[in-house]
């Protein structure tokens, strides 16, 4: 197949490579490249300058109000905002509930949530994991029992991304506890505003507070907001797996990190004086990287081409491996690069106004926190031994 970008490819690129540079934020671009916390507001300001230009939802076709992009156009304007310091557009609405409701929602649902997704206005966490119940989801233990016109939902969630900030759950619950596990399980969607829903920080090895734990108890949910039908949890949990799975490729996340890894390493003296990036063994490491990072984006250029708009299929589980992998990979050479400059997150220096202490010390400085973070890619959305046994299964038919 050809892999060179077509005219019309490079100047869809082009686009969006104006648009970024006019209109992302600079405190927002720098705070990325410098590695340091996003906030609330960062994340709803950048959606809604996408929005104003038609893009509040790249990954949707067009009447859903999407931008109808095809999927190398997708991938075009995920590497380039990637790469420019723009943050990731938040998954949970868009690349994982919105598909979802969009297949299996009812029209109400599909009206009442898919346009403010689009908009920002609501902002949505996952209820998935639960303690003793992360890869093997299927054993979750969440349960909603059916009173009238409502479900009674009770139970614990966990590892829940960004929750404190959340409106809305997207949320696995237990049903029917006399059928086999899968068939047993419903998809809820719950007002994080109602009674009985609590949620407490989970402080992880970066220092950061971004995952939390969720108590549901005698939360209740109006029945209207059952997604498709009781008992079909499973089914809807595993395509939006399959969504999940191909977004944590981080192809751009990768293209990033690499040339600031590459400019770190110009920047940093070794004990001999001389730049890091002159040591052959160092060089060696980036070289390796780098063509792991080209290897990436040419099998997600071949899956993209391939597939088109078709659902994510097995290729999701391999994308999601390697892109993990390469993105730990960064991470760690970063740390050592910084040395002993690789600080844990420090809120109080790294965000104050004072100048940092030295050349490149603007992204050393938070580069332990960040391998340590890193370390989570490897497990959410499904971990690297469950990828391989979706593999082996739909792949090779062991």
């Amino acid at each position: 197949m050809q892999l060179n970008w077509t005219p019309e490819e490079r100047r869809f690129r082009e686009d969006v490579r104006e648009f970024v540079s006019a209109n992302l934020p600079a405190d927002i671009r720098d705070k990325v490249m410098r590695h340091q916390r996003l906030h609330r507001d960062d994340y709803i300001r950048w959606h809604c300058a996408l929005d104003a230009r038609g893009w509040g939802a790249p990954t949707w076709p067009g009447e859903f109000g999407g931008t109808g992009w095809n999927a190398i156009e997708r991938l075009i304007f995920e590497v380039e905002c990637f790469s420019a310091g723009a943050p990731r557009l938040l998954p949970f609405g868009l690349s994982m509930i919105g598909p979802v409701l969009m297949k299996y929602g009812s029209r109400a649902q599909q009206e009442r949530f898919l346009p403010r997704i689009v908009r920002m206005q609501d902002w949505w966490c996952q209820g998935y994991s639960e303690p003793g119940s992360g890869s093997d989801l299927a054993s979750l233990k969440t349960r909603a029992e059916r009173d009238g016109d409502h479900y009674r939902v009770d139970g614990q969630k966990t590892w829940t991304t960004l929750a404190q900030y959340a409106d809305w759950m997207f949320c696995l619950v237990r049903t029917n506890s006399e059928v086999k596990q899968q068939l047993g399980i419903s998809l809820l969607l719950i007002d994080m505003k109602s009674p009985g829903v609590t949620v407490r920080p989970i402080k992880t090895l970066d220092g950061g507070c971004d995952v939390n734990e969720v108590w549901l108890e005698n939360v209740q949910v109006p029945a209207e907001n059952l997604v498709g039908e009781e008992g079909k949890g499973w089914t809807y949990a595993k395509y939006l797996l399959g969504h999940e799975r191909t977004g944590i490729a981080g192809l751009g996340h990768c293209h990033r990190e690499l040339r600031i890894l590459k400019d770190l390493a110009a920047r940093t003296q070794s004990s001999s004086g001389r730049p890091i990036l002159e040591d052959p063994r160092r060089r060696d490491c980036l070289s390796r990287i780098e063509v792991d990072s080209v290897a990436l984006e040419m099998l997600l250029r071949r899956v993209a081409a391939a597939r088109g708009d078709a659902p994510p299929g097995p290729e999701a589980s391999v994308l999601k491996i390697r892109g993990s992998e390469i993105q730990q990979d960064l991470a760690m050479l970063q740390m050592e690069i910084a040395g002993p400059d690789a600080w844990p997150y420090d809120p109080d220096w790294m965000e104050a106004d004072a100048p940092f202490h030295g050349p490149g010390a603007e992204m050393t400085a938070a580069s332990g926190a960040g391998y340590a973070d890193m370390r989570k890619v490897s497990i959410y959305g499904g971990t690297t031994e469950v990828q391989k046994s979706i593999i082996a299964r739909m792949m090779l038919g062991l």
